[in-house]
């Protein structure tokens, strides 16, 4: 199956989907996109009525565990795209986070 992806310049900003955000706790604490939604990966087969309707880019650090999160949803008959580069292309392009501590956000 191929798990469908999409690089940082093919993301809109503003953007018009939800993101689901894959990563741990502390990843997600450091830095993420403001309005994600946090659900750790192996979270994921637990909480899938916590995940939002229509098309949802789905990330990571680096778009490994978004792909395995991707594929596994597309299964599941959820509208799901991976981010290549996930977080580290998303800060390397200047796009927006946010982080939990009140420090400046950046990707851990």
């Amino acid at each position: 199956m191929s798990i469908p992806t999409v690089e940082i310049a093919g993301v809109p900003d503003p953007l018009p989907v939800a993101v689901l955000d894959v990563r741990e706790d502390d990843e997600w604490a450091a830095g993420h996109i403001e309005g994600a939604i946090h659900i750790p990966l192996q979270e994921l087969p637990a909480r899938l009525g916590d995940l939002p309707e229509g098309q949802t880019l789905v990330v990571c650090k680096v778009g490994g565990r978004s792909a395995n999160a991707v594929g596994y949803l597309a299964q599941q008959g959820f509208e799901v795209v991976n981010l290549a580069g996930g977080m580290v292309d998303w800060a390397g392009a200047g796009r927006p986070m946010v982080s939990e501590t009140g420090a400046e956000a950046y990707v851990l």
